[in-house]
Order: C-alpha cells, then sequence, then structure tokens
C-alpha cells in the first residue's frame, strides 16, 4: 500500500525514486492503462482554482513528488524524495529499452520531441520511439504505432486533461505521462540547471534566468505555494 500525503489537496505518493520505478514495472505488465502524475508547488497552486485539474491530480495511479519547491513542505509531511519529471520520464525510457515497449512523445514546439528521442537513442539505442507534435490530430499516429508508454508535452494543467480524457482511445497504452518542459531539456533546447543548483533547490532561480517569462509562474511555486502551507499550517492548529 502506497503511503499518499495531502498537500493542499492535492495526493502525493511517498515513494523514493527506486520505489516509484517499481511501481511503474508493474504498471507496464498489467493488462491495465495507468496514469502518472508529477505534482509539483505550480499544480498544487493550479488546483486550488480549478476543482476537475485537482481531482484528475488525485486519480492519477502514481503521483510522485516534483518540483524542490514542494520540499518547502517536506519538514511537515516527510516526503522521502523529490522525483524530478524529467529524470524520471528518462528512467521509464530506459525501462522500455530493456523490455522492448514502443514509446511515444506528444507534444513539444519546433521539433523538440523529434531531438529528444534522437538524444534518448545514444543512451538507449534499442528504444522504440515515435513522435507527433499535434495533440488534436494524433489519433491515427498513435492506434498505429501501437506504444505502451505514452508521454504528453502540452504543460499542466493541458496535458493532464488530454490524458484523462483521451488516452483510453489508445488500448496499447500501458503508461500515460504528462511530462511539462521535459522534451526541452531532453533535447537540448534548454538547459538543465547544474547538479549544485538542483541540489540546493535552486532550480527555479535557473529556470527564471533562462526563461524571463516563466516569472508569474516561479512566483507562484516559491512565493504563493510556501504562504498557502503556512496558512493551511495555521488554520489546523486553530482547529
Amino acid at each position: 500500500m502506497k503511503n499518499k500525503i495531502n498537500i493542499l489537496g492535492v495526493q502525493v505518493d511517498n515513494l523514493t525514486r527506486a520505489q516509484a520505478l517499481e511501481e511503474v514495472e508493474r504498471f507496464l505488465a498489467s493488462p491495465s492503462r495507468h496514469y502518472i502524475a508529477t505534482p509539483n508547488p505550480e499544480f498544487a497552486v493550479a488546483a486550488q482554482s480549478d476543482e476537475e485539474f485537482k481531482e484528475i491530480l488525485n486519480r492519477a495511479d502514481l503521483a510522485v513528488p516534483d518540483g524542490a519547491g514542494l520540499f518547502f513542505a517536506a519538514p511537515l509531511f516527510s516526503l522521502k524524495e523529490r522525483i524530478s519529471g524529467v529524470d524520471f520520464m528518462e528512467k521509464i525510457c530506459r525501462l522500455a529499452e530493456q523490455s522492448g515497449r514502443r514509446v511515444f512523445l506528444l507534444g513539444g514546439k519546433n521539433g523538440a520531441a523529434e531531438t529528444a528521442i534522437l538524444n534518448l537513442r545514444k543512451r538507449y539505442p534499442a528504444l522504440i520511439a515515435a513522435f507527433h507534435e499535434d495533440h488534436e490530430n494524433c489519433g491515427e499516429a498513435i492506434l498505429k504505432f501501437k506504444p505502451e508508454v505514452l508521454f504528453v508535452a502540452l504543460g499542466a494543467p493541458k496535458q493532464e486533461k488530454w490524458i484523462y480524457r483521451n488516452a483510453g482511445r489508445f488500448p496499447s497504452v500501458k503508461v500515460a505521462m504528462g511530462v511539462g518542459g521535459a522534451f526541452d531539456f531532453l533535447s537540448g533546447k534548454i538547459k538543465r540547471a547544474p547538479r549544485l543548483m538542483r541540489k540546493l533547490g535552486l532550480e527555479w532561480l535557473w529556470r527564471l534566468m533562462m526563461e524571463p517569462k516563466r516569472a508569474k509562474r516561479i512566483f507562484n511555486a516559491v512565493i504563493v505555494f510556501p504562504w498557502l502551507v503556512i496558512q493551511s499550517r495555521i488554520k489546523k492548529q486553530e482547529a
């Protein structure tokens, strides 16, 4: 039984990376379809005003804690480990290569998905993968390719809502996961923060420097989210 933790109404699985990957292996061996969410502070803030998004997150078969800012709340909830969405996607690709399962990348822009596949194949040469950028006209391509793993990069909450409404159309898919900007990172279009900054929880600062247009989203993650967590704890103590 997975240990669920409630962070501002969003259920998060309290697992290590190794335990989360074991769950994915089980999903791939199952005849059923499974959906993976990657809650982070931005998700938690957005879910406060989007009940549909919150419900979709809470229906995920696996919800891994992403975003260093989420660990502002870690001492309060005893979160074991941060599981970066882009790193987790890469680990799933490794599992797929090892078991000969097909992977489909949906979304991204300006060739990011195609380049991401080329880079992934440098690490995992036997990876069987295809891509399609247009989420509105991808049905035939996905049905023809018959992937077991579907990664959707449309940004939150759009990608989560797309998966929830559409994944059932594709019988071959065992695992579907929203991956945000992962294609951009894997393609090299956007450089990841240096490892030290990631360890120190300063990846948000790097993203702000690389993409100033993300200022509002980063503000939600590093200012609004901690404030909501503090308010929530005060209300619980007063109750």
